[in-house]
């Protein structure tokens, strides 16, 4: 059974603020940029003028270009597993899995979703072409995977095994992974495509519906 939900985590600081914003501002450059004329085709400096940033000030916060998008393809992992860590004890811990991924392809209002989801769309379909951009996509949930772990322990009960838990984090990390690629690499235009959300249903009830822990 679920154990009650934490208190949320104090404010970050105005610093961290500006830096995450000033993040975000490179990474909607370099995301442009790449959809206008590919990683290829698209210089640091380009970003940096772009985004209205020093070319410094790039380097300082990315090591590449393709690094640069990194924030955009961590948003949506970082809003669901804030969902996931606001779970309470009344669903299981199954439940709570699906329901947070479902919830994190629909962020508040119509224009943040579509934001977010045609970024990441271009972005994935960019990757197939790019090694070192699908290199970030590929840390990007690795590092997810693993902010998954505590949260997943504490939803999980007392004492969970620690590899039960590790499967659970791997297995929906995984499913969320295969279903934005399925879907990037849809048609947009196709009034069959099916959504984001539908497959991330699909990918989590197929990949995760064999853990015991998911199971109690």
């Amino acid at each position: 059974m679920n154990q009650s939900r934490p208190p949320r985590s104090a404010p970050t600081s105005l610093t961290e603020r500006r830096k995450a914003a000033t993040q975000l501002d490179i990474a909607r450059a370099a995301a442009e940029l790449f959809t206008e004329k590919g990683p290829d085709g698209t210089t640091a400096e380009e970003i940096a003028d772009r985004a209205g940033v020093a070319l410094r000030t790039f380097y300082r916060y990315f090591r590449s270009k393709q690094d640069a998008v990194g924030p955009l393809l961590s948003s949506g992992g970082h809003h669901w597993r804030a969902l996931l860590a606001e779970s309470g004890s009344q669903v299981s811990l199954a439940q709570a899995l699906e329901s947070a991924a479902v919830a994190s392809l629909a962020p508040p209002g119509p224009a943040a979703q579509d934001e977010g989801l045609r970024w990441t769309r271009g972005l994935l379909r960019a990757a197939r072409n790019d090694p070192a951009l699908r290199a970030v996509w590929y840390r990007v949930n690795q590092e997810s995977q693993e902010q998954l772990l505590p949260i997943v322990t504490r939803l999980a009960g007392p004492d969970p095994d620690p590899l039960e838990v590790r499967l659970v984090a791997a297995a929906a990390t995984d499913a969320i992974r295969v279903a934005l690629e399925t879907w990037a690499l849809t048609d947009p235009e196709d009034g069959e495509t099916v959504s984001p959300a539908e497959l991330v249903v699909r990918c989590l009830r197929e990949l995760t519906g064999g853990l015991r822990l998911l199971r109690a």
